[in-house]
């Protein structure tokens, strides 16, 4: 059995890099399973939009 390994977004060298084009796209579409708006506007960073994704993919149960 392979172990997965995660690395923390906040280490990741292109961490501060923009939200990337799907990222947002998936974003709109976790926020809307979640119930929840969406949070794309105040998002500016990639390591920002995966820690959003991981809490919105809980708030909608697929997790």
């Amino acid at each position: 059995m392979t172990e997965k390994i995660e690395k923390d977004p906040k280490t990741w060298v292109s961490g501060d890099d923009p939200m990337t084009d799907a990222q947002a796209s998936y974003l709109k579409t976790l926020s809307e399973q979640a119930g929840r708006p969406d949070p794309t506007p105040d998002v500016q960073t990639k390591a920002e939009a995966s820690e959003l994704i991981d809490e919105m993919r809980h708030a909608a149960g697929l997790e």
